[in-house]
């Protein structure tokens, strides 16, 4: 008879093929094939977890803590030791990947896990700021929402866009990743992208009184009404 100690480590191990079975097969991905890649019987699988969505759901929280922590240590690392580990980062890779299916998934899960993934950011926001790293918002709910919005995004029109890469070689994407966003995604971060605020200060001036044009707008606004 198995040990107690055996059981738990015999669900992590299914618990771990089954997060890399999904991530890179997809989440139809069987039973049987999650077992075969965990070098264990099928039943073993059922034994453990009952069902494939209690499966599923164990794979969720698992993903949402190791992404959860690598944020944190990503914060907490000197920049030379964090980009000289990253690029080869097969963690990183295989979260990239299962979280974009998920989010890719839709339905409930997809959206629970989108907003854990916003819940996490913004306490990391809210830390960084804290500690001088990152500058504060006007509103850090919706800029983290933005953020995670984009990087999601980013992140799926660029794997669809380089079918070469298999998503089953999780060191892989995450080099290529890194190699096409790195760059930009910290020059738009340390730098910005706009010369100076005037965009920003119109828009501030537009939501105040959005029936109203700013004062400098208001001429040219009636120009064009008088066009019309």
């Amino acid at each position: 008879m198995s040990t107690a100690q055996d059981d738990l480590t015999g669900r992590a191990r299914l618990r771990d093929a089954a997060i890399e079975c999904f991530a890179a097969q997809g989440f139809d991905e069987s039973l049987r094939a999650i077992a075969a890649r965990a070098g264990v019987s099928a039943g073993l699988v059922r034994h453990h977890f009952g069902s494939k969505e209690m499966l599923r759901a164990e794979c969720d929280a698992a993903v949402l803590e190791r992404y959860r922590k690598l944020k944190v240590d990503s914060i907490n690392v000197p920049a030379t030791r964090l980009f000289a580990q990253l690029p080869s980062s097969r963690e990183g890779g295989l979260l990239m990947v299962y979280i974009l299916r998920s989010i890719q998934d839709g339905g409930p899960t997809g959206r629970t896990f989108f907003e854990s993934m916003v819940a996490e950011a913004i306490v990391f926001t809210k830390d960084a700021v804290a500690r001088g790293l990152v500058v504060p918002s006007r509103d850090e709910g919706a800029r983290t929402r933005f953020l995670v919005q984009q990087s999601i995004g980013s992140m799926l029109v660029n794997l669809a866009m380089r079918p070469d890469v298999r998503l089953d070689d999780f060191p892989a994407v995450m080099e290529q990743y890194m190699a096409d966003s790195m760059l930009p995604t910290l020059e738009l971060y340390t730098e910005g992208l706009f010369a100076d605020h005037s965009y920003l200060e119109q828009y501030l001036a537009y939501v105040d009184d959005p029936t109203s044009p700013p004062a400098d707008l208001a001429g040219e606004t009636s120009s064009y009404s008088r066009k019309q």
